[in-house]
């Protein structure tokens, strides 16, 4: 049974990633699903089941790119990069890492792949702008696509792996980010670190802002641009206020989501002076990773049914016996290596159920080894580019652009710089909650 399940899992994977006669990830996903159906590994009883675990998650995610394409269609994405690149001053050694911070910041209040997706394209566009080099060029647009997974982990919306997680196991927001936002500028440290010394030398120490318009030239639609400052931060704190409520995350991401269509759309005035055209967002939103979610999590649940998650548990219970330390670093490099070859969406939930059967584990080991889950399925994915699937739509956003990363590039690149950060990620988690621990 565990080889079925798995030959239909590696079946779904290559439906997903290849995408076959034009299938959207989604229905490659839901194929894989009947199948699993089909051959007895799923039952029609996991349907309700797992829908019950991603269904808040999916919207959630959806929710968010929603948000950010409106804001991108008002300019604000736009807006924040020219800023970012006057205040480089013309010092190509200072607008780097104030590229990346940008990326971190987008990654953590709009999702990973709000940052990765949106925020590159402008970002490279920028840099034409201000006449960079190709290989100056690939050096940013390299380090825009690493830190929007590396610094995806300290709200549970930064990453849709964050919210499965969370949601799994019942993990308030406000916890989640007690735990996570100190874990999180610990990863962004190492990740500036580790751009700064990998593509260093690459990056032209002048640049010219003569060419550069004005940052309030890239504002599209004032209205939404004011009222998008007090709509976020309305966002932020109700997130934490209904924390301890257990509210659903997407009762609140989605209201924030009807907000600014309402202000885009200028719905109280039925249409009237309105600049963005609300139905193209809502049809360039990823409708399609709610079937994604629903079809692979099912996939999932087989090698559940066959007992494959049951060997992981029997793994990290010996690894939990070794300590917060050495429990949350083992579990974060598993979860990192099953991400980088068998994609984080599928490896979140396998860790978690592997965790949850893995038996009497002491809390404060278990609660590192979820948090380690997670830290390792955000950061595993850019060991290679079928990781995760914004690092795939990210490659062919740039493709489409005339700026092809070839897998041995993306390879030679994620293989160097992302071990240490990792690395260096874990080992912070697991002192700052073992210290959570003796406090």
């Amino acid at each position: 049974m565990i080889l079925l399940a798995l030959s239909v899992f590696a079946l779904t994977l290559l439906l997903v990633v290849a995408r076959p006669w034009g299938l959207g990830i989604g229905w490659g996903a839901m194929i894989g699903a009947a199948i699993a159906l089909a051959l007895g590994v799923i039952q029609w009883s996991d349907l309700a089941t797992v829908w019950g675990i991603v269904w808040d998650a999916t919207l959630t995610f959806v929710a968010l790119i929603v948000i950010s394409l409106i804001l991108d269609e008002a300019g604000f994405f736009h807006w924040a990069a020219l800023h970012v690149a006057y205040w480089g001053g013309g010092n190509g050694h200072r607008l780097f890492p104030l590229v990346i911070v940008l990326g971190a910041g987008v990654s953590a209040l709009f999702a990973n792949d709000g940052a990765a997706l949106i925020l590159t394209p402008i970002v490279l566009a920028m840099l034409l702008a201000l006449g960079y080099r190709p290989a100056a060029a690939l050096a940013f647009v390299m380090a825009t696509g690493f830190v929007a997974d590396t610094t995806s982990l300290p709200f549970v919306t930064s990453n849709l792996v964050n919210i499965v997680s969370a949601n799994y196991f019942h993990l308030p927001f406000d916890h989640y980010a007690m735990v996570m936002v100190p874990v999180d500028l610990v990863a962004l440290l190492a990740t500036l670190g580790v751009l700064w010394l990998y593509f260093g030398r690459q990056v032209p120490a002048r640049y010219e802002t003569r060419s550069l318009p004005a940052p309030p030239s890239a504002i599209r639609d004032p209205l939404v641009f004011r009222l998008s400052f007090p709509v976020l931060a309305l966002l932020l704190v109700a997130y934490f206020i209904t924390a301890p409520t257990h509210l659903p995350i997407f009762a609140v991401t989605g209201s924030g989501a009807l907000v600014l269509l309402a202000i885009a759309g200028r719905w109280w005035r039925l249409g009237r002076g309105a600049t963005i055209r609300t139905r193209k967002v809502l049809r360039e939103a990823p409708w399609q990773i709610v079937w994604f979610s629903l079809g692979m999590y099912l996939v999932v649940f087989g090698l559940r049914n066959a007992g494959l998650t049951a060997l992981l548990a029997r793994l990290l219970a010996a690894l939990a016996q070794r300590g917060v330390l050495v429990a949350a670093t083992g579990t974060g490099i598993i979860a990192a290596v099953l991400s980088a070859v068998m994609n984080n969406m599928p490896t979140v939930l396998i860790g978690a159920l592997g965790i949850h059967q893995a038996g009497h584990i002491p809390h404060l080991v278990r609660s590192a080894m979820i948090y380690a889950n997670v830290v390792g399925c955000d950061l595993g994915p850019k060991f290679t580019p079928l990781g995760s699937l914004a690092t795939l739509l990210w490659l062919h956003v740039l493709a489409r652009q005339g700026h092809t990363i070839s897998w041995r590039t993306y390879l030679r690149v994620g293989l160097v710089i992302t071990p240490p950060v990792l690395l260096a990620t874990l080992l912070a988690l697991g002192l700052w909650i073992r210290w959570l621990g003796a406090g």
